[in-house]
C-alpha cells in the first residue's frame, strides 16, 4: 500500500511540474504572437492546465475504470471553482469584466447544462464526443475572431504603435518548453491512474469517488499554481479566463476526446448523474452570481467557496471511512 501511495505522490508531482512547464511555454509563445491575456487564459492556459485531466481520463477508460474518467471531469470542475477560485481570491480579490462573464461564463454554464442533461439521456458515445468537440471548435473560433477584431480596433484607436519583434527561434523555444511539459504531464497521469486504480480496489473505494477527490484535486494543481501566480502578478484575466476555459475544456475537450477514443460508450455513474453533476451545476451558477453582483470575487466570496469545497470533500469521504478503516486493518493483519 505504501508503494501505491508513493506512486500516487510521484504522479501528482509530475503532473504539477509538467503543467507548470506547459503553461510557461504556452503563455510565452502566445504573448509573443500578440494575443490578449484573456484569450491566453481561455485557450492556451486552459488547454495546458487541462492536459492532466485529459491524460488521466484517456488512461482511465483504457484501464477499464471509467468511473475515474467521469469523476475526474466533474470533480475537477467543482474543485476549479470552489478550491482554485476560492484560494486564489483569498490571496488576492479577483476583478471581473462583465464581458468575460456574459460570453465565457455563459458558455461554461451551457457546457455544464449539456453535460448534466446528457447524463440522463445517453451514455457518452463517439457521436456525443465528436459533438462536444464541434461545439468547442465553434466557441474557440468565435472567441479568436472577436479578440482579433477588438485588438485591431484598439490598435487603430491608438494609431500605429510599433510592436516588439520576436525571432522564430524564441517562439520555437517556448513551444519546445510546452511540449516537454506535455510529455511530463502524460507520464505523471499514467503513473497516477495506475496506482490510484489499484489503491481503490484494495481499499474497496468506488472508482468514481477516487476520481472526484484525489485525482480531481491532483489534476487541478496546475490551475491552482497558475491562479495564485497570476493573482500575485494581478493578471485577473488569466485567473478567471483560465478557470472558465478549463471548465469548458474539461467538459467538451476531455469529455469529447475521451468519449471519441474510448473502446466503448461510457455510462455516467448514478452517483455523478444524480448528485455530483448537480453540485457542479450549482457551483457554476454560484460563481456567476458572485461575479455579477459585485464585479469581483473578494476574500469573503473566496472563503465561502473554499468552505463549500471542504464540506463537499467531507460529504464524499465520510461514508467511505468505515470501509477504508476495515481494509487498512485487514491489510495490517
Amino acid at each position: 500500500m505504501l508503494l501505491l501511495l508513493g506512486g500516487i505522490l510521484l504522479g501528482l508531482v509530475l503532473l504539477v511540474a509538467g503543467g507548470e512547464l506547459l503553461v510557461r511555454g504556452a503563455v510565452a509563445a502566445a504573448e509573443k504572437l500578440g494575443v490578449s491575456p484573456l484569450v491566453i487564459g481561455l485557450t492556451l492556459v486552459a488547454f495546458g492546465t487541462s492536459m492532466p485531466e485529459m491524460a488521466v481520463s484517456i488512461g482511465a477508460v483504457y484501464s477499464d475504470v471509467p468511473g475515474i474518467f467521469i469523476g475526474n471531469i466533474v470533480g475537477s470542475n467543482i474543485s476549479n471553482i470552489l478550491l482554485i477560485i476560492g484560494l486564489t481570491a483569498l490571496v488576492m480579490p479577483i476583478p471581473v469584466a462583465i464581458k468575460t462573464i456574459s460570453r465565457d461564463g455563459a458558455m461554461m454554464v451551457f457546457a455544464t447544462v449539456v453535460f448534466v442533461a446528457l447524463a440522463f439521456i445517453s451514455p457518452l458515445t463517439r457521436v456525443v464526443g465528436l459533438s462536444f468537440l464541434g461545439l468547442l471548435a465553434a466557441y474557440l473560433i468565435f472567441v479568436w475572431l472577436q479578440d482579433r477584431k477588438e485588438q485591431s480596433a484598439l490598435a487603430t484607436g491608438n494609431g500605429d504603435v510599433p510592436t516588439e519583434s520576436f525571432g522564430a527561434g524564441s517562439i520555437l523555444l517556448s513551444v519546445l518548453l510546452a511540449l516537454v511539459g506535455i510529455a511530463v504531464v502524460v507520464a505523471g497521469a499514467h503513473i497516477l491512474v495506475d496506482n490510484a486504480a489499484e489503491l481503490a480496489r484494495q481499499l474497496g473505494v468506488p472508482d468514481v469517488i477516487i476520481g472526484l477527490t484525489i485525482i480531481a484535486i491532483g489534476t487541478s494543481m496546475p490551475e491552482l499554481v497558475t491562479g495564485i501566480i497570476a493573482a500575485i502578478k494581478r493578471e485577473s484575466d488569466i485567473i478567471l479566463g483560465g478557470i472558465l476555459g478549463s471548465n469548458i475544456f474539461n467538459l467538451f475537450a476531455i469529455g469529447g476526446v475521451t468519449s471519441a477514443v474510448a473502446p466503448e460508450a461510457v455510462k455516467v455513474p448514478e452517483q455523478v448523474a444524480y448528485v455530483d453533476n448537480f453540485i457542479m451545476l450549482a457551483v457554476t451558477v454560484l460563481l456567476l452570481v458572485f461575479a455579477y453582483t459585485r464585479q469581483r470575487i473578494g476574500r469573503f466570496e473566496g472563503f465561502l467557496l473554499f468552505a463549500a469545497y471542504v464540506a463537499y470533500i467531507a460529504y464524499l469521504a465520510v461514508p467511505e471511512l468505515d470501509g477504508i478503516k476495515a481494509a487498512i486493518e485487514k491489510g495490517a493483519t
